[in-house]
């Protein structure tokens, strides 16, 4: 009785929707929090801890299990948290470091080029600013902290889509890039010659492309594998970082960009 009366329960909640949908995330959040208290346990243990009929825990334990995040012990038939949680907690670490890292030096090109530095990760298919500092010059007030912008069009955005495995980067290019301003790159096969030179000199620029008025360097942050983890570079008005300065700045922000990545481990 029990058993049908959980399985009409589920189909309640699939019928809500939205709501059956939100506590089945947090179900399956409680279990992974429960397994990381307890080491191991078996499905009546997960059952009581959830206050739910051992089908329920079984179902989520399956869910999480095809995902990686749990793996079972086949003889004692207990679980644990597997590999995919590590991985998890390892993208979560490696932002984490670079925001603590960076921050002194992401201040100090700030107060060396007197603009606007920033350090951005890739978040999907765009480029998510984690670290900002302002230099004496720089008058907006402007906060790019949280803000996913688009790969073909900004500095920081051509460095992580330059290095991404071949691949996945065609598979971003082949969508169709939007326009922002009469700048902007909008063919891939622009775009792909300057993530070419962008791997050759060791920095990117852009010059009004995406937002009128706005210039823009950045150069790789690199992990201890030499994998490229983020992008480290400077922004401001074009009538201040005119093109004839751009090199420069690149030149001050593959530095700091080289220092952040000793410090995230690389040897390179």
């Amino acid at each position: 009785m029990a058993n049908t009366t959980d399985t009409a329960d589920e189909r309640s909640e699939d019928r809500r929707g939205g709501a059956g949908s939100v506590q089945s995330v947090d179900r399956a959040v409680s279990v992974l929090e429960s397994l990381a208290r307890l080491g191991e346990a078996g499905v009546t243990e997960i059952s009581e801890e959830l206050g739910v009929h051992k089908s329920t825990a079984f179902r989520i334990l399956g869910v999480l299990e095809n995902r990686g995040l749990v793996a079972q012990e086949k003889e004692r038939g207990k679980y644990f948290l597997g590999a995919g949680v590590l991985r998890l907690a390892g993208a979560a670490a490696i932002r984490l470091d670079i925001s603590q890292e960076g921050q002194p030096i992401c201040r100090a090109l700030a107060d060396e080029t007197g603009e606007t530095a920033n350090i951005a990760v890739l978040d999907g298919d765009a480029a998510v600013n984690i670290m900002q500092a302002r230099g004496s010059a720089a008058v907006t007030a402007f906060n790019w902290l949280g803000r996913r912008t688009p790969l073909h069009a900004t500095a920081s955005g051509k460095v992580l889509l330059a290095h991404l495995p071949r691949e996945r980067r065609e598979a971003l290019l082949g969508r169709k890039l939007p326009r922002f301003t009469e700048n902007t790159l909008t063919a891939a096969t622009g775009v792909r010659e300057q993530l070419t030179a962008a791997c050759e000199d060791g920095f990117a620029c852009t010059n009004e492309e995406f937002e009128k008025g706005l210039n823009a360097v950045a150069a790789p942050v690199r992990a201890y594998d030499g994998a490229v983890i983020g992008a480290l570079g400077v922004s401001g008005p074009a009538y201040r970082m005119a093109r004839e300065r751009l090199p420069e700045l690149a030149e001050l922000s593959a530095k700091a960009a080289a220092e952040l990545s000793r410090r995230m481990g690389y040897g390179g």
